[in-house]
């Protein structure tokens, strides 16, 4: 197999799989590998993977965002950790935003289960469907197009109500996270929702897996410093984490 078609058939995986690792690849395309590996620097200086221990991960992108239905099943006891980790932050707060995505949904339903009367504000259906039926817990759903692919809503109806609220904290996911580059996603429309909430919140916490650390997307939406917490896994280096600290925000390694 030439490389060129080796190249698409390994990123064409790992956007499937959310991943590869490199003795799959050598099994599953036949090379030895040290090729993978020299495959894989190619893909890495693209921008389209990012490497971590035995293989890369896919990049998001304008093209290329990972399936909700992958999101929901990778990565999940991480994940779950953050969610736990970053509900004990609501810390008296009565409005609560959540932002769209599969670990920020972990959070709502983490909320639910406090004592907590909360408000909360949501793009995303699945978290509003989460909360739904909770008497103690009030839902706004932000009006808008809905995306297909992630369950929520975008464009000038979500802005324009987002507009009128004064919210105490926010949960905001992120397809990537860098010091250079801060907050990232690949969706403009996506970015501009996230980033009227950041501007109408008082308190930010990100929350995000270990893999999104270091990785850019094309739109930004907030800044490092703008955050009050960062909340991820243990899987987050203790040396890397430093880094983000440095910057400003407590980091949570949960």
């Amino acid at each position: 197999m030439e490389a060129r078609l080796r190249h698409s058939t390994i990123l064409d995986l790992a956007r499937a799989k959310g991943g590869v690792d490199v003795t799959s690849l050598v099994t599953d395309l036949g090379v030895a590998p040290e090729t993978i590996r020299r495959d894989l620097r190619v893909l890495v200086d693209r921008g389209v993977l990012r490497r971590v221990h035995g293989g890369a991960v896919a990049v998001e992108s304008t093209g290329f965002e990972t399936p909700a239905a992958l999101r929901s099943t990778s990565q999940v006891e991480q994940k779950r950790r953050i969610a736990v980790a970053a509900a004990s932050l609501l810390q008296g707060a009565e409005s609560v935003y959540v932002d769209e995505g599969f670990t920020p949904q972990l959070v709502a339903e983490q909320l639910a289960q406090t004592s907590a009367e909360l408000t909360v504000v949501t793009p995303s259906l699945t978290t509003a469907q989460a909360l739904a039926g909770l008497s103690r817990i009030t839902v706004l759903v932000l009006g808008g197009r809905m995306r297909g692919r992630t369950l929520a809503t975008v464009d000038h109806w979500a802005l324009r109500m987002l507009s009128e609220l004064s919210i105490d904290l926010a949960f905001l996911g992120a397809n990537g996270i860098s010091r250079e580059l801060g907050l990232t996603t690949p969706d403009p429309a996506v970015a501009a929702v996230k980033q009227e909430a950041v501007t109408r919140s008082r308190r930010r916490v990100l929350v995000g897996v270990h893999t999104k650390f270091g990785t850019s997307s094309f739109c930004r939406f907030a800044t490092v410093r703008e955050l009050e917490a960062i909340v991820t896994g243990h899987e987050l280096s203790p040396r890397e984490a430093a880094r983000y600290e440095a910057l400003g925000p407590r980091l949570i390694r949960a």
